[in-house]
């Protein structure tokens, strides 16, 4: 038998949120954290706006001088980390650390560190690139470092999967604890690439929103008017353990992980499957690994983009899962509040769902103003509302046809 596996703690640096609790309490005020971007001058680009990170300072979570050798992803990964494990009320000991690991993805890893030393080698050649520059780039430093902070010494792997990578970090993570490898493991994703590389690169691929002028009602998921995803940077990062084990322990448990649905489009680079196809799969597949009935679930925390097609597709996957209860469910997407965070939404989203099954309270699809007529389920336009949520999906589906999603549910003792 399969080993249960339960959240016990998050963690999360967000554009609405440096803490868990201060980004649910925004989230429900249906507060948005994107705005014109400060971190360069974007004045040449199309798209000028973003949902950054502000005001925070790596130096609470680690030595200055550590903080100048890390990337910003892995500060994000680090700080969120430390938050999560603190909300668990747990901490690694040597005779444990063989029984706790780490999943922590990074969509792209450490832009920010690739393109400031790529300056240096043509601006002042080879013998100035940092001998840091290896380590603090590449996307598996996140899960690595995390390991070596707090002495984890079971599996640590990393998924880099886009936009689904965050939500398969938890997925692959929930089947090592069930299948025994593990007891604990500290999982999800972190990403910092609002830099002009990667600005230049999605908005000349008509990706973002254009709309610079109202950055505040840029990201407008399912929204008849939508034209583009909007930049986000941050982590979220779950603490995952075994039922029994957190049980053993006096844990709180936020919400049970009891089913994990991936797949893949097999279709196109950049843009999903016609009608969800792919997308539909993964969420069969996470139902069926719940043992849970379509009618069973409450709330489902969508993918929603803000985008022509994702918005579209999801929305048809839905309804080919769930039949008419499509028409009882409620969808809705955060990444109207913060902006798509790429590989570190689906910890980001993840976080949302189980507070939103904790707390039965659904937070909302902002900027909702006017409905797309190919678009008529219920996505809680505006305004959080309270409901019971019983059990909820987490969708998450990223470039080259990634397709991740989990089911959690309240836990039954």
């Amino acid at each position: 038998m399969r080993r249960r596996v339960v959240i016990t703690g998050v963690g999360v640096v967000t554009p609405i949120g440096l803490d868990a609790e201060t980004f649910w309490e925004n989230l429900l005020a249906g507060r948005s954290g994107v705005g014109v971007i400060t971190a360069f001058d974007a004045s040449e680009y199309a798209t000028r706006i973003a949902a950054e990170i502000r005001d925070f300072d790596p130096g609470q979570y680690m030595d200055k001088k550590e903080a100048r050798r890390v990337d910003r992803f892995i500060q994000f990964a680090l700080a969120a980390t430390t938050m999560a494990l603190k909300d668990a009320g747990y901490e690694i000991r040597p005779e444990e650390a063989e029984r706790v690991g780490v999943v922590i993805g990074s969509g792209i890893g450490g832009l920010a560190t690739f393109e400031d030393n790529f300056r240096t080698l043509i601006e002042r050649g080879p013998k100035r690139v940092s001998p840091f520059l290896i380590p603090m780039m590449i996307a598996n430093m996140a899960s690595g470092y995390i390991s070596i902070h707090f002495g984890a010494k079971g599996p640590n792997t990393t998924p880099v999967t886009a936009c689904a990578t965050g939500t398969h970090a938890i997925g692959d993570a929930t089947e090592i604890i069930r299948r025994g490898a593990a007891d604990v493991m500290i999982a999800g994703g972190s990403e910092a690439t609002i830099r002009p590389i990667a600005l230049a690169g999605f908005s000349n691929m008509k990706a973002l929103s254009e709309r610079n002028d109202e950055p505040e009602k840029a990201s407008r998921p399912f929204e008849r008017h939508r034209d583009g995803f909007v930049m986000g940077e941050g982590a979220g990062i779950v603490i995952l353990e075994s039922y029994d084990y957190a049980k053993a322990r006096g844990a709180r448990i936020l919400a049970e992980v009891v089913g994990y649905g991936m797949s893949a489009d097999a279709y196109h680079l950049t843009a999903p499957a016609p009608n969800g196809e792919g997308a539909a799969r993964a969420m069969r597949l996470a139902l069926e690994d719940a043992n849970l009935k379509p009618e069973e679930i409450d709330y489902i925390n969508a993918h929603g983009t803000s985008t022509h097609y994702n918005d579209l597709f999801e929305t048809m996957a839905i309804k080919s899962v769930f039949g008419e209860h499509a028409y009882r469910l409620a969808v809705s997407s955060t990444k109207s509040m913060t902006g798509h965070l790429l590989g570190a939404a689906g910890g980001v989203e993840a976080v949302a769902t189980a507070y939103a099954i904790y707390y039965d309270h659904i937070p909302p699809t902002i900027n909702y103003e006017e409905s797309d007529p190919e678009l008529d389920l219920d996505y809680v336009p505006n305004v959080a509302r309270k409901q019971t949520v019983r059990a909820a999906l987490s969708n998450s589906f990223g470039f080259g046809g990634h397709n991740a999603v989990i089911a959690l549910k309240k836990v039954e003792d």
